[in-house]
């Protein structure tokens, strides 16, 4: 029942007693009796004020109600005495739940609220509807309690009758005056809101009276208290007042006159009495202030505030037996306000002895409160003969089975002739494990941190209040306060400073056996509060204290970890940001102690919209950074693991205070990595968490106090404040501009500009002819925008005056005065109108005063009919098209044609509903038979660019420079590939930066040309550095066995290229429409052969290299570099190879070393496989031509295959076969269509017997026949291996390629480590992994000791992980359809259980992963494959070979996590039961007619277990 319902629970991801329940109705979304879509539900941790989060709504006038447990109650007394005086109902079940402690009830019995209690699961309904009828018809708060244990057992009852429910709360009354709220939205001040009651027509003095003028005292009293607050009136005028309230007195009139007063108790008794009657006019059931059940003669009675079933239940069990057959039970349905007189007509007045029984954990007093209530109600007044007798009693903990021993217990006390007050009856303070009270546990994602600090301080960390800690007779909750770990710590630090003095006592005595002790004590204190020094000294300290054995260094060493300076945290959440959490941190930075403190906050970045203003949470570093006297820092482990390493260690290192507020959000404490991840990135991407570290300690140094570690943010602020600038003078040298400037992005300012916009466009088509043509656009990605221009250009061809518009910069009210309108609209999100068309469809979609009937319309849509693979998703394929056409239609437009729909996956893309849908607009506009219509220009193409590109300068130079973008011309972004960088955006926030009306986070990928992937340690660690000072802080190594750098934003190219050449290294060609990076198989168990092998890689990269100049020009020459550069008449380029078209497409090589095909040699445009000779060195290569992965979904003309043996050719000659092999596809390839143009398809047109004459007559001989080999996996051998000179190679485990630092295990700082004492070399492999490879034996213990300290010397993991590969995908491949690096590892943790379950833990499966069909990780080679079809869903196919030799085939199409779920673990234990020995699981698919085996690349797409939905022949 109503507006919003605020869950408040332990942690979210633990359910509350109301939590679950609540969750599911709103899931349903039922209708709800006072919502009509049901209320709305919004969980909050207990920790974080929730009920702060319930004052901004009741301001708006809405409905709200809690469902809390009785934890929260103590800390939010400030907020209950507000909110008391708001239509707000609290449900109450108290804790813990196994012993209830009703003390937080009596606590705060004075905050003004109503309390009502409830037993039973009927009584709990019908007294939840009470409160809320009484919150509304009284403008007060209701809280309602009850202890869930006394209906634990209760029979289910029927749901409330709805008429009944509507009748009660009155909902037309409710309705007809709406909740209004205060006109103040401070919580920190009181507003002055009461709730009050308006009464009218009430009889007044007559004028001519004598006590007119007291009365009407009275009245402007009235007044002037309410006067203020008659917009915060609560309905009142609507509510009827208690009638005993009313004066009558027979010398007054009834005249029409009004008068406010606050709610009294009265009131609240006569507005749930009705209520109550209301109820039982319908149930029958009847309920009372107090209530009274027993005989009507008792002379004994009990009254119970606390868990009564047991006693109940024992009561009625005993029947008519004697012992209780005398004795009645009272309790309080309404505990406040506190009604005596309806106490004294409630019970019997032959009750002569009450023995009150309070669960009453927390005594304050020595006499209970209820004790007190019964005694100021019976045994005060005038007269108190004949009042019973009242004793109070504690009620502990009682067991079922001995609870008739308890009530003895309780009437022999109170029927002796002295009876003892509060005595205790039971267990006092209950049973150990009910004492047992919610311990706030550390959210398994906060951990990261943990990790962190356990990293950098080791044994010397100590956090004072550490959520695993046991700290006797303290709660978990009271330790997991800053104000304890402060005061913790306070005494800690005390401790120390003792014992150091006992060491400097113990230094200048003679009590040692010898005299080396005392040297070592006395530097020990001369540097005690050295952090370094002392704790290198300590362990020294220690072992000579051990070797003296003497008393006093037995005294020592008892406190011997005091030799040691820790490094102390507190630790706390975002509720240490709330007012009420807040004190602590305050005590800690005033204080100006050596304190570091750590505060999370998990806000997601998602949901600061949805946060409420009011709840004013604390921004901890600014207040922390006012203080003066403390070292601040702001950081995101999610973000920069770096600069959370060093915030911690500065933090440490400062003297004095310390804060750290680190950034987790999660909405749920069990969300994955990936989502806290891509919240991160949004957070701090758009300025909302900054990263920055504050250091007032660096003045002396000369250093900056502040540093802004955000990128992005630091370019953004410095552009700013250049314009802040700018303006600043400008306003202050003309005043009269200043409020134009800044309101100049108004909504006035803007509407404004919308108008003169189109009354310019139209002033000028007014002097042209023909019909008037509007085109309106929503663009999500540029393709409707294009397309909008395109249609108008082409419309003014046709003689029609066309205006091309965005729909959100179109003034609407125009709308209906058009003649012809044409709406294209993509489609966004789940089915959601683009950014720049919400404003417009919004409004469409809301008005109904819009007369659209004069209009003529058309609306073409554009979409992807597989974005959402499951069918009850089919609904959002072009819904904002489909929407926008039913609406416009609904207002009475008339249209010029059927909605046009444009999908992704016809073979053109959406210009094939397009082509269909525009001559259909032509013919209705009567323009489609227009003669001498100009041709259009054709599109520019790969080719055209390249050919203008001067060898592949365009603009790139000139892009660089431009500083008011952080993207490249689309051109340029074509040939940068060239130049071995990508220009891409980052998807995780696109949409919020297009919300936000920013461009997107544009930053580039680079990738190094490594042929062979040898790189010297050196190399290593300029890469290292390159990721962190112009990086993402990652590096990627690419199954082109190479190196790869995310999130190089624009202006750092430059540096980044630069740093590259300096490793003497290059990018030129690692992209592009040339050869690319040249891969070589690994193979460290053959070092020589491998050496012979890797040189020809070498040999035939460099062989192969273009030979512009430009790439020096544009990234490494500078001004003292005097060459010449290429412009004008200069001296032009000259590729001898290429020519200036360059290649078709990307051309790939690559190298295996049988038996190991890790590089995939059938996958490539040209595959070598190396021959060894009888000596045991390289002779020659069997020659594969014509491999290739690219695919496009849905199109049957596009398919991977493996490729085709040309024969032998000898080693010395290899590199110019190659050559010739290039230049056949490059004379011969497709340069039309791109998705033709790979060399697989050149060698099917040509066949491979034609192709291979190609090549032989280029060069002038012919192929020998090829060598036999075999190969027998295409995986890396994990581990240690020797080779035969005697020299170590150890593979690393690198999952997907990603070298990252992560809280978990401290990846690429290790290997930093490592590279800096390696001799060897380091390997990347073409599966993503790395080998330290030449480690002479001499050095293996110390770098076996490092892998260890780093972890990275595990290899055990599951085979099915180890055979695993997946392309980048999300979030910076612009062509990614699915997750795919992020993604994987999960699935195949979900999987490993079901391996372990069946014996194939150990036994290596090939699976792969990408996000799109493009094929960088080879898919489809794979034992099994999943290809991103859309967001969630892949395309899942079987039969690859387990060597690389076989193409797999299409198994289910569109399926989701659980589907792939549901297929493999089946399957996998069919295999692990059914396999043949040696059998791999790719040909048992096949075997067990799963799927059918793929001959060529041909046949890929025939018999396929599943067509693909949508499939193109």
């Amino acid at each position: 029942m109503g507006d919003l319902v605020l869950s408040v629970q332990p942690a979210l991801s633990i359910e509350s007693e109301f939590s679950a329940h609540l969750h599911a109705l709103a899931t349903q979304k039922l209708q709800g009796v006072v919502a009509k879509d049901g209320p709305e539900v919004q969980s909050l941790r207990h920790n974080v004020d929730p009920l702060l989060s319930a004052f901004q709504p009741l301001r708006s006038g809405k409905l709200v109600s809690v469902t809390t447990s009785s934890s929260i109650l103590l800390s939010s007394v400030p907020h209950l005495y507000k909110l008391a005086q708001y239509p707000i109902v609290l449900h109450v079940s108290l804790h813990p739940t196994d012993y209830p402690d009703y003390s937080e009830i009596t606590s705060i019995r004075q905050s003004g609220f109503t309390f009502l209690q409830s037993e039973t699961l009927q009584e709990a309904q019908d007294i939840s509807l009470s409160a809320h009828a009484l919150a509304v018809k009284s403008g007060k708060g209701v809280i309602h309690f009850f202890d869930i244990t006394n209906s634990a057992n209760d029979n289910a009852i029927r749901i409330e009758d709805r008429e009944l429910v509507r009748s009660v709360l009155d909902l037309d009354a409710t309705r007809a005056s709406p909740l209004s709220g205060s006109g103040s939205s401070t919580l920190y001040i009181d507003d002055g809101r009461r709730a009050d009651i308006t009464e009218t027509n009430l009889p007044t003095v007559n004028a001519n009276q004598g006590q007119h003028g007291a009365l009407n005292t009275s009245t402007e009293q009235s007044t002037a208290k309410t006067g203020s607050r008659d917009a915060s009136s609560v309905g009142s005028s609507m509510r009827e007042s208690s009638a005993d309230s009313r004066p009558s007195m027979s010398s007054m009139t009834s005249i029409d006159s009004t008068t406010t007063r606050f709610v009294s108790s009265e009131d609240i008794l006569y507005y749930v009495t009705g209520i109550w009657s209301q109820i039982q006019s319908v149930t029958g059931r009847a309920y009372q202030p107090f209530e009274y059940s027993g005989p009507a003669n008792a002379e004994s009675a009990l009254f119970i505030f606390g868990s009564t079933g047991l006693f109940v239940d024992e009561i009625e069990a005993s029947g008519s037996s004697v012992e209780f057959a005398s004795v009645g039970i009272i309790t309080a349905r309404l505990y406040r306000p506190w009604l005596g007189t309806k106490l004294t007509e409630s019970i019997p007045s032959t009750i002569k002895r009450i023995a009150v029984l309070e669960q009453i954990r927390r005594k304050t007093t020595k006499w209970g409160p209820i004790l007190l209530d019964l005694l100021s109600t019976l045994r005060t007044g005038s007269s108190t003969a004949g009042a019973p007798l009242i004793v109070g009693h504690q009620l502990g903990y009682i067991e079922p089975a001995t609870a008739r021993q308890a009530l003895r217990g309780i009437f022999q006390n109170l029927n002796s002739p002295s009876p003892v007050q509060n005595l205790e009856v039971g267990i006092a303070g209950g049973r150990k494990q009910a004492l047992e009270e919610f311990h706030p546990e550390q959210p398994k994602v906060e951990n990261a941190y943990m990790k962190i600090l356990d990293q950098v301080f080791g044994q010397t960390l100590h956090v004072a209040n550490r959520q695993d800690a046991t700290d006797v007779g303290i709660s978990a909750t009271i330790a997991a306060n800053p104000e304890f770990g402060f005061g913790s710590l306070l005494a800690r630090m005390d401790h120390r400073k003792r014992f150091a003095g006992e060491v400097q006592e113990a230094a200048k005595g003679q009590d040692f056996v010898t005299d080396v002790p005392q040297r070592w004590l006395s530097t020990w204190a001369l540097n005690a509060e050295d952090t370094r020094k002392a704790n290198s000294i300590a362990q020294e300290v220690i072992a000579r204290l051990v070797t003296d054995g003497s008393n006093l260094a037995s005294q020592l060493l008892s406190s011997k970890g005091l030799f040691f300076k820790e490094s102390q945290w507190l630790i706390g959440s975002d509720a240490w940001a709330y007012d009420l959490g807040n004190s602590g941190v305050h005590h800690v930075i005033a204080s100006g102690a050596n304190v570091n403190m750590l505060i999370i906050d998990s806000q997601p970045y998602s949901q600061r919209a949805a946060a409420d203003a009011a709840r004013r949470k604390k921004d901890i570093g600014l207040y922390a950074m006012n203080f003066g006297n403390a070292y601040v820092a702001s950081v995101a482990v999610y973000s920069s693991y770096t600069q959370v390493l060093e915030a911690m260690i500065e933090a440490d290192a400062f003297d004095g205070p310390s804060v750290v507020v680190a950034y987790l959000p999660y909405s749920r404490e069990d969300d994955s990595a990936l989502t806290v991840l891509q919240e991160t990135k949004k957070a701090v991407d758009l300025g909302y968490w900054p990263l920055y570290r504050w250091n007032p300690g660096t003045d002396e140094e000369a250093e900056p106090t502040f540093q802004l570690d955000s990128e992005r943010i630091k370019q953004e602020l410095e552009e700013f404040l250049r314009r802040d600038n700018h303006l600043s003078q400008l306003m202050r040298r003309y005043p009269e501009f200043s409020a134009n400037l800044s309101g100049s992005y108004g909504s006035e300012v803007r509407a404004l500009q919308k108008r003169k916009a189109k009354d310019a466009y139209n002033a000028m088509l007014e002097r042209l002819y023909g019909a008037p043509m509007t085109v309106l656009f929503a663009s999500d990605n540029g393709n409707a925008e294009s397309l909008a221009k395109r249609l108008g250009n082409r419309g003014k061809a046709r003689g029609l005056k066309t205006l091309v518009m965005a729909m959100d910069d179109y003034p609407l009210e125009d709308l209906a005065g058009e003649e012809n309108v044409v709406l294209i609209t993509s489609t966004a999100g789940q089915g959601e109108f683009p950014q720049n068309g919400l404003v417009f469809w919004n409004a469409i979609k809301d008005t109904a005063d819009l007369d659209l009937s004069p209009i003529r319309f058309s609306v073409f849509a554009l979409g992807d009919s597989h974005y959402w693979p499951r069918k009850e998703d089919k609904i959002y394929y072009n819904k904002p098209g489909k929407d926008l056409d039913a609406r416009v239609a609904f207002l009475g437009g008339k249209r010029l044609t059927d909605v046009g729909l444009g999908d992704d996956q016809d073979p053109d893309g959406y210009q094939t509903g397009y082509g269909e849908w525009e001559p259909k607009l032509w013919q209705a506009l009567g323009v489609d038979k227009v003669e001498g219509l100009p041709e259009e220009p054709p599109p520019i193409t790969n080719e055209d660019i390249k050919i203008q590109s001067n060898y592949l300068r365009g603009t790139i130079a000139e892009g660089l420079e431009d500083t008011t973008t952080g993207a490249i011309a689309a051109a340029d972004q074509q040939l940068t590939k060239f130049h071995g960088t990508y220009m891409q955006d980052d998807r995780d926030l696109r949409d919020e930066r297009k919300a936000q009306g920013l461009e997107p986070a544009y930053s580039f990928m680079i990738r190094c040309r490594l042929p062979g992937g040898v790189a010297s340690p050196s190399q290593w660690m300029q890469m290292d550095a390159i990721s962190s000072s112009c990086g993402n802080e990652t590096m990627k190594l690419t199954t082109r066995q190479t190196f790869q750098f995310h999130g190089v934003v624009k202006g750092k190219l430059r540096p980044a290229m630069r740093a590259i050449n300096k490793a003497l290294m290059t990018t030129i060609a690692a992209c592009g429409d040339v050869n690319r990076n040249v891969m070589c198989s690994s193979l460290p168990e053959k070092s020589a052969y491998h050496r012979d092998v890797h040189l020809v890689s070498a040999k035939i990269s460099e062989h192969l290299l273009p030979s512009t100049t430009a790439y020096h020009e544009i990234w490494l020459k500078d001004e003292d570099d005097k060459k010449t550069q290429i412009a004008g008449d200069a001296i032009v380029d000259h590729e001898p190879l290429y020519g200036p078209t360059y290649l078709p497409r990307k051309f790939k090589i690559t190298i295996a070393i049988p038996p190991h095909n890790d590089t995939d040699v059938y996958a490539h445009d040209i595959g070598l496989i190396a021959i060894k000779g009888a000596d045991g060195r390289l002779e020659g290569f069997n020659v594969l031509a014509g491999g290739g992965m690219g695919v496009t979904h849905n199109n049957k003309k596009t398919y991977p295959r493996t490729g085709s043996m040309l024969g032998y050719a000898s080693a010395d000659k290899i590199h110019h076969v190659c050559e010739k092999v290039m230049f056949v596809q490059r004379d011969h390839g497709d340069r039309k269509n791109r998705k033709h143009a790979r060399l697989k398809y050149t060698m099917d047109d040509m066949g491979v017997d034609v192709f291979r004459g190609k090549v032989e007559e280029l060069l002038g001989y012919k192929f020998k026949e090829p060598r036999q080999f075999e190969f027998k996996s295409n995986i890396d051998r994990f581990g240690w291996q020797k080779d035969e000179t005697g020299q170590n190679h150890f593979t690393f485990f690198i999952e997907n390629g990603r070298i990252e630092d992560t809280a978990e295990f401290p990846m690429r700082t290790g290997l930093r480590e490592i590279a800096k004492v390696h001799k060897g070399e380091f390997r990347l492999t073409g599966n993503q992994h790395l080998i330290l490879s030449n480690v002479h034996g001499d050095d293996l213990e110390n770098i076996k000791k490092m892998m260890k300290q780093y972890k990275l010397d595990n290899v055990q993991f599951s085979g099915l992980r180890l055979s695993s590969s997946a392309c980048v995908a999300f979030p910076t491949c612009g062509l990614a359809m699915a997750e795919s690096e992020r993604y994987l590892p999960e699935l195949i943790t979900k999987l490993e259980g079901c391996l372990e379950e069946n014996g194939l833990k150990q036994d290596s499966i090939v699976m792969r992963m990408t996000g799109c069909p493009n094929g960088c990780a080879r898919p489809w080679l794979a034992e099994v494959a999943f290809v991103g079809k859309a967001f969630g869903a892949y395309n899942m196919y079987l039969g690859g070979g387990y060597h690389g030799q076989r193409l797999n085939k299409l198994y289910r199409s569109s399926i989701q996590e659980d589907e792939i779920l549901d297929i493999m673990k089946p399957l996998l234990k069919r295999y692990a039961r059914e396999r043949k020995e040696g059998e791999r699981f790719g040909d048992f698919t096949i075997r067990i007619g799963m799927i059918k085996r793929t001959t060529e690349g041909k046949t890929f797409h025939e018999d396929v277990a599943e067509e693909e939905s949508g499939d193109e022949a």
